[in-house]
């Protein structure tokens, strides 16, 4: 088995690829490792000293470390990957993605909100899944979108300015009602 690496913008955070499905559906983000208990790779992944996160996409595997060298995780990140694969566990319980319900906002709102769910979808959690991480909607309150940071976006330095600058602007461009963006 051959697992590739890949930085993200966060430097504390690094995004692996083990060539297989690791999520079918949704996204499962772990900030501790006693939120893993759903998780045969995420535990595995937490057994390592030193990592602070672990956020399962698709296909890739975005693990946060704390004060630790990449150089001394990444081969007990990739053993602990290799070995999850080679046992045969599933990644996660049956429903393990854990990106979230539906979000807050009001019912007289839910043509706005509809528009914004279907932008973020489409065109801004593809582009943050290349770079290890996701966005969720949590809400929409006067005229301002509530999203909430996982995976390598939660905690990454250039976060605020995607926030600002990519994703703000896109949604204002196609929903007028929408004045600012906030993370959550």
């Amino acid at each position: 088995m051959f697992i590739q690496t890949e930085s993200t913008p966060n430097p504390s955070t690094l995004k692996f690829i083990p060539g297989r499905t690791v999520l079918a559906d949704g996204t499962a983000d772990f900030r501790a490792k006693s939120e893993a208990l759903s998780s045969p790779l995420a535990r595995r992944v937490f057994e390592v000293d030193g990592v602070e996160g672990v956020f399962l996409g698709s296909d890739f595997i975005s693990v946060t470390k704390g004060a630790a060298e990449w150089q001394h995780l990444k081969p007990m990140i990739l053993g602990a990957i290799m070995e999850h694969y080679q046992s045969g566990d599933a990644t996660t319980a049956v429903d393990g993605a854990n990106d979230g319900d539906a979000g807050s906002f009001d019912p007289a709102d839910a043509d706005t909100v509809a528009t914004i769910k279907e932008l973020l979808e489409t065109r801004v959690r593809p582009a943050v899944a290349q770079d290890g991480g996701d966005i969720i909607f949590s809400g929409f309150k006067e005229g301002i979108v509530y999203l909430h940071m996982r995976g390598a976006c939660s905690g990454c330095p250039s976060s605020t300015a995607t926030l600002r600058h990519g994703i703000e602007n896109l949604l204002r461009h196609f929903c007028p009602e929408v004045q600012e963006v906030q993370a959550v």
